[in-house]
């Protein structure tokens, strides 16, 4: 082999570890942006659960049944009852003559319980 080949493959073989070396640091740096971007996913999405966690306790109590069972709406409904006036939809704020009871009004307050 003339010295002249092995100088050219010695410049080859260079040339090629230098190609390498550069396609690692690229592959380096895009690997450290990955793992960047993935922790701040990670901190973003424990954020996100903990918000969502904190909404749902929060419609949870918003809703919760209350006073023997009814929530809010079907108290405020139990109130227009007591009131003296029909919450069926059959005779919508028609006033109960004489406190007489109503099996539709009973229904929609208190359903089949």
């Amino acid at each position: 082999m003339d010295k002249k080949d092995l100088f050219d493959q010695i410049t080859e073989v260079t040339r090629n570890t230098e190609d390498l070396l550069n396609k690692l640091h690229e592959t380096q740096s895009a690997m450290v942006e990955i793992m960047e971007e993935n922790a701040e996913l990670q901190i973003e999405n424990q954020h996100l659960r903990e918000r969502l966690k904190q909404a749902t306790t929060a419609e949870n109590e918003g809703t919760k049944n209350t006073k023997y069972g009814l929530s809010k709406s079907l108290q405020n409904l139990e109130k227009l009852y007591a009131s003296g006036y029909h919450v069926c939809n059959e005779f919508y704020g028609k006033h109960r003559q004489d406190e007489e009871e109503c099996a539709f009004c009973l229904t929609v307050i208190y359903g089949d319980r």
